[in-house]
């Protein structure tokens, strides 16, 4: 309970500073209080549109990040097992990773439209990179003496790939992983508030437009305890598939 506490106390602090904020005087008609803020969030979910702006959100990143996974573990593992996959695909990750991410949205705009198509391939192109990576430095990590046993053992390249370099490069796979799904959310609201006619950043944008600011800020926290709550359950999980560690 000590650790509970100490770990959430700055949020507490945080929420304390903010009402201290609001009711000073000081703080913009624009800056609702916590307990406007969670009656806004009560109606949201009372309307029963929140519903489906959060599903249509939620299928999106999960189209999009499934497929950077799938994609990027693959092409990260084959960099480091390939020297040809490596010298096609290297310099273009390189080149690639500095950009930042949402610049890419309006290009994707263009090429794939206003639906959801573009949301998902921004969440995929953003999220592949960073997969990319730490499955690349997983498997370049593991030891050369794990490998060369397996060989010596009769092992084949397939099965060097998928028995020996996949489990060794988990935990920093699992690592990339969830930092791209912090990167997901960031990636799917920004590209919402673009193009989105669905979705909860279309939601923020709609009721920030029409001047609900109290809806607005709960909008806002919504998509922070469905951020959170994903990332407290992908660490519960990476922790049960690490276990064997």
């Amino acid at each position: 309970m000590t650790a509970i506490l100490r770990r959430y106390a700055p949020l507490a602090i945080f929420a304390l500073a903010w009402e201290l904020y609001v009711h000073s005087g000081f703080a913009s008609d624009f800056l609702p209080s916590l307990e406007r803020i969670a009656r806004a969030l009560v109606a949201l979910f009372g309307s029963g549109d929140v519903a489906q702006h959060a599903l249509s959100s939620l299928l999106n990143l999960c189209c999009g990040l499934t497929l950077s996974i799938i994609v990027g573990v693959s092409i990260g593992i084959g960099m480091a097992r390939s020297a040809v996959v490596e010298a096609l695909v290297g310099p273009i990750v390189k080149s690639l990773y500095p950009i930042p991410k949402s610049a890419l949205i309006p290009i994707l705009i263009m090429w794939l439209g206003l639906g959801n198509p573009s949301k998902v391939a921004a969440v995929f192109i953003g999220c592949l990179l960073p997969i990319v990576t730490s499955a690349y430095n997983g498997a370049r990590g593991i030891e050369k003496v794990l490998l060369w046993s397996a060989a010596s053992s009769g092992a084949r390249p397939i099965d060097l790939t998928f028995d020996v370099a996949l489990p060794g490069a988990m935990p920093e796979i699992l690592a990339g992983i969830r930092n791209a799904l912090a990167l997901s959310f960031v990636l799917l609201v920004s590209s919402e508030l673009l193009i989105g006619q669905r979705g909860l950043g279309y939601l923020i944008s709609f009721l920030g437009d029409g001047g609900n600011y109290d809806g607005m800020f709960a909008a806002v926290l919504l998509i922070t305890l469905i951020g959170f709550l994903a990332d407290r359950l992908y660490l519960y999980a990476m922790r049960r598939m690490l276990a064997w560690r």
